[in-house]
């Protein structure tokens, strides 16, 4: 029985709590933020106007202070591939609550068939300000045809693929 005691007594260390004061926690987090199509026939239907496609929508990830507070910084990876015979413009801008531009990308995107390319986009140390994502609550994406409206590519289902994903990275504590 003193064997027992004893055994219990020697696995019965004091706890230090204090260790949490100590912790960092910065997890990554990642998501997809748009995928447009649009395909050359409806490209092509525009013909007083360049301007093919232009959509607004909400982008509230960092509407709350305590999560803005606490971003570290950001990648926004685009790709693109487009399969239509038409030279295309898109430009993505991040409005604030009234509308205002916080920032412009603006991508010159070649006739196709092209092979599909990535361009990353870094904020925070290295990069743009934070405060362009802190304080977005819109992206508008507007598509430009800069070719003709008669023009078809000889590719199957000729279109533009627009993508959007990002990775965020925060500190908790």
């Amino acid at each position: 029985m003193g064997a027992l005691l004893l055994g219990s007594y020697a696995c019965s260390d004091e706890q230090d709590f204090d260790q949490f004061d100590d912790l960092s926690i910065t997890p990554t987090l990642a998501s997809s933020i748009f995928s447009v199509e649009a395909d050359e026939p409806f490209i092509n239907s525009f013909t007083t106007v360049n301007t093919f496609y232009t959509n607004t929508f909400n982008f509230d990830a960092f509407n709350e202070e305590f999560v803005a507070e606490r971003l570290l910084e950001g990648t926004i990876t685009y790709e693109f591939e487009n399969t239509t015979s038409k030279p295309l413009i898109i430009t993505i801008e991040f409005l604030d609550e009234g509308g205002g531009v916080l920032d412009t990308e603006i991508f010159d995107i070649p006739a196709g068939p092209a092979p599909a390319f990535t361009i990353e986009v870094d904020y925070g140390p290295g990069g743009k300000p934070l405060d362009i994502l802190a304080n977005t609550s819109d992206i508008r994406i507007t598509g430009i045809n800069l070719g003709d409206t008669t023009s078809t590519s000889t590719e199957p289902d000729p279109k533009i693929v627009m993508k959007s994903a990002a990775e965020f990275l925060f500190r908790l504590k």
